[in-house]
């Protein structure tokens, strides 16, 4: 931390990226409890994760590595194979505070650089809760599910476009695998204006699965979920928040100001095809 503002160091860095292979080994889990077993991994590769949740998953990827050295070549071989035997692509989230030489070595095994994403963080303090964002109830879960993955489907023409074209279906599996979240929704004159979730992770609150319905945007309805979580946030003891965001996006810009400072960026490694993907995968809105 330093000053006003907050300043990433590798140590920073590190403790992010570990939180985020949690969350995603999570969600990979939970969707092969929801598919009853199945062909799917979750793999340790070099400090981070390797999972294969279902075929297309935004789950379904290597998280988290780049701050325990690089990953051995036998290692990483029984990983290539392990996703090339259920016909997925090796997308790799990598990063740009990752030890030196990371980035090369995948590169020089033939991953390709398809996107990039920005994580954004702020500390946390006592808020107040906004009036128009409450907690999902258990009995609006498939309301919230539903409206979320729609509003997802909708993305926001401001910034660079989303790599990744997920089927409904998949969104709002991926939405409901979720592991461990909080979920919130927002209200505009009695209606579904949008929804968000968070899920603690090691005193991190981790900010995903934002979007806000097409008919409501630009009334200040990111803004209120944003203000809620934060809240809700330092409520459960967390002391550092923490989105993901496309770059130059609307949702970026509305994190800024609330007060989250740019940390660093994620580059998307891509080895194979995916049938999602022309181009890659950004996971999600997720402010």
């Amino acid at each position: 931390m330093d000053g006003e503002r907050l300043f990433c160091g590798t140590a920073l860095a590190e403790r992010i990226e570990r939180a985020d292979a949690q969350f995603v080994a999570a969600c990979a889990d939970a969707t092969r409890l929801r598919l009853g077993g199945g062909p799917g991994f979750t793999r340790s590769l070099a400090g981070g994760v390797a999972t294969f949740a279902e075929p297309d998953s935004p789950f379904t990827k290597v998280a988290g590595l780049g701050f325990a050295g690089l990953p051995g070549s036998a290692e990483l071989d029984e990983v290539e194979a392990a996703f090339a035997e259920l016909g997925a692509p090796v997308q790799v989230e990598l990063s740009q505070l990752a030890e030196a030489g990371t980035g090369a070595f995948f590169t020089a095994r033939g991953y390709r650089l398809e996107s990039y994403e920005n994580v954004l963080g702020r500390r946390l303090e006592r808020g107040s809760f906004p009036g128009d964002v409450r907690a999902c109830r258990d009995d609006e879960l498939e309301t919230w599910l539903s409206a979320v993955a729609e509003a997802t489907a909708v993305p926001d023409e401001q910034g660079l476009p989303s790599h990744e074209d997920f089927p409904r279906e998949l969104l709002v599996n991926a939405l409901r695998d979720m592991a461990g979240v909080r979920r919130y929704l927002a209200e505009r004159d009695g209606e579904f204006a949008g929804g968000a979730s968070f899920r603690v992770t090691d005193g991190i609150a981790q900010f995903s699965g934002a979007a806000t319905l097409p008919a409501h945007r630009r009334r200040g309805v990111q803004t209120a979920l944003l203000r809620a979580r934060l809240a809700a946030a330092a409520e459960a003891g967390c002391d550092l928040a923490v989105v993901t965001t496309q770059p130059g996006s609307k949702s970026q810009q509305n994190v800024q100001r609330q007060g989250f400072d740019l940390l660093y960026a994620r580059a998307i490694l891509v080895k194979g095809t995916s049938a999602t993907s022309s181009s890659g995968a950004d996971r999600r809105q997720a402010s």
